[in-house]
């Protein structure tokens, strides 16, 4: 499908079982899109568990080739508040989480603090803020090698249940992961995969990776196994 953002317009891949509780949007990081392959395998396991999900690409082609506009936190957060409330106009979608990978999880983290100011967001004629959709019915965060620390005039307003995935091999963003935390005063919890690097490749740390965060949004949007 293509999700109208102003005057253009973002492809994504909207999956929803029957009876789903609730979807999880994916958001994804610097450099990936919403065919990462490693996104695409958390979310058939959250499919296998009766979630919806929603891959799509924050920005348009035009907008990747300014990369500043990658590393943009307010901007991408912004168009995340923007298409969680076009999901919630076009299904009736009781519950929404954000799975937020990389650079992804601090503009999932971002959103889910609540509607964008002006000041936060200066590309805002681009889809960075102004619409509702963020904080209201987010129920959880999940950052998956994530840089939550790059949330961090935000962190504090997260209302939302956070669970941060870091590898156990992922030493520098293993720390931001932790200095983060401190700064969190939602529920939260810190698991590390033993062994795995900062993309999860090697055997069985991808899927334990998505283990987790499966167990944490059928906790906080309900469905099952």
């Amino acid at each position: 499908m293509r999700i109208p953002m102003g005057e253009a317009a973002l492809p994504g891949t909207l999956t929803v079982p029957a009876g789903a509780a609730g979807v999880v949007v994916f958001v994804h990081g610097s450099g990936s899109s919403r065919h990462s392959p490693r996104n695409r395998y958390v979310a058939g396991a959250l499919n296998d568990a009766g979630l919806g999900t929603l891959l799509f690409d924050l920005l348009t082609p035009e907008e990747e080739d300014d990369r500043a506009n990658v590393f943009d936190i307010p901007l991408l957060a912004g168009r995340l508040v923007r298409v969680t409330g076009w999901l919630r106009g076009h299904l009736p979608v009781p519950r929404v989480g954000y799975f937020g990978a990389s650079t992804g999880a601090a503009a999932a983290l971002w959103a889910a603090a609540g509607r964008d100011r002006p000041a936060d967001a200066p590309g805002g004629g681009r889809g960075g803020g102004g619409e509702d959709g963020g904080k209201e019915g987010v129920a959880a965060v999940v950052s998956r090698g994530g840089r939550p620390d790059l949330a961090g005039p935000r962190l504090a307003d997260v209302t939302a249940p956070t669970l941060l995935i870091v590898g156990g091999r992922d030493g520098q963003v293993l720390e931001l992961n932790e200095v983060a935390r401190e700064r969190l005063r939602c529920e939260n919890r810190l698991e590390v995969v033993p062994g795995a690097t900062h993309l999860f490749e090697e055997p069985g740390t991808l899927e334990a990776a998505a283990e987790l965060a499966r167990d944490w949004f059928l906790r906080h949007l309900g469905g099952s196994a």
